[in-house]
């Protein structure tokens, strides 16, 4: 199934993506879970009961996607985003970096989030050096604690696209990531979750960005340097991750850094991240 978050008459609803339109959940009756988060939490259980919504659908249910704003699938995550750095060849090539011997992590917090076509502030009097990093994100969907490599999965719930915007200016300055990747709006995520029973090859997906209609990068997530299963198990190590948690698994090469000169985004332009069977997260520069 392929989950959402959106905006209709004024009120915010989760619903599932179907080919003739949206499942608004809210007016499909039962104890429907209300939230993205209550429906990552519910577990198996609110699963079953969606997925019943679904095959028992009426037609009066079904919003077209037109008649709705669609916003980040978890508008406020519960906490920071946990992002990998460096976990591609390539990026770390294009940044005169060295390969990590262990997975780069840091975070963004949750005032970062944005929805898809949610316009990016572009801080113009903070940062002169606004970059774009199309990544796919994992959503976690139960409590995780000292995971094996072989039984990651077992703890993913879904992916989505993720926009890592960063200021490399102010990256560069404060020698650490964190100020850099965490002004306001500097996460836009979405459209869709797709639950990982529809998308079981996740490090075999075409992943492109592209700013102005222009394509910056192009990947397959296969290049990553470190798989899913080893963020998770490196992570959870010492560190507990919830349901609804996120984990940005790294860009590839093409950043506007890395061009020679260097190309960066400003006010006016459009940035646009894709994702084999996810879909566009599309979103303008302010």
């Amino acid at each position: 199934m392929k989950f959402l978050t959106f905006s209709h008459n004024g009120m915010d609803k989760i619903g599932v993506m179907l080919p003739e339109g949206i499942l608004d959940l809210s007016a499909a009756g039962g104890e429907m879970p209300r939230t993205m988060l209550e429906l990552i939490d519910g577990g198996e259980a609110a699963l079953a009961l969606v997925k019943r919504a679904a095959e028992q659908k009426s037609a009066a249910h079904v919003l077209p996607v037109a008649s709705v704003k669609i916003l980040a699938p978890i508008p406020r995550p519960r906490k920071n985003i946990f992002c990998v750095g460096k976990n591609y060849v390539d990026h770390v090539a294009e940044m005169s970096g060295n390969l990590p011997p262990h997975p780069v992590v840091f975070s963004k917090p949750p005032t970062t989030v944005i929805g898809p076509d949610a316009e990016i502030d572009s801080h113009p009097t903070v940062t002169g050096e606004l970059d774009y990093e199309g990544e796919l994100a994992v959503i976690i969907g139960k409590r995780a604690k000292s995971v094996k490599k072989e039984d990651a999965f077992d703890y993913v719930f879904g992916y989505t696209i993720l926009n890592d915007v960063t200021a490399r200016d102010k990256q560069s300055l404060h020698g650490q990531w964190l100020l850099g990747k965490s002004f306001d709006t500097f996460c836009p995520m979405g459209p869709i979750i797709v639950h990982k029973d529809e998308m079981p090859t996740p490090h075999d997906l075409d992943l492109s960005t592209r700013v102005n209609g222009e394509v910056r990068q192009s990947v397959n997530t296969s290049l990553m340097i470190f798989d899913i299963a080893t963020m998770i198990a490196t992570i959870t190590q010492g560190t507990t991750l919830e349901p609804g948690d996120i984990i940005a698994t790294g860009t590839p090469s093409g950043v506007g850094k890395g061009m020679k000169p260097p190309r960066f985004m400003k006010a006016g332009d459009v940035v646009e991240v894709e994702i084999k069977g996810i879909g566009v997260l599309r979103n303008p520069i302010a």
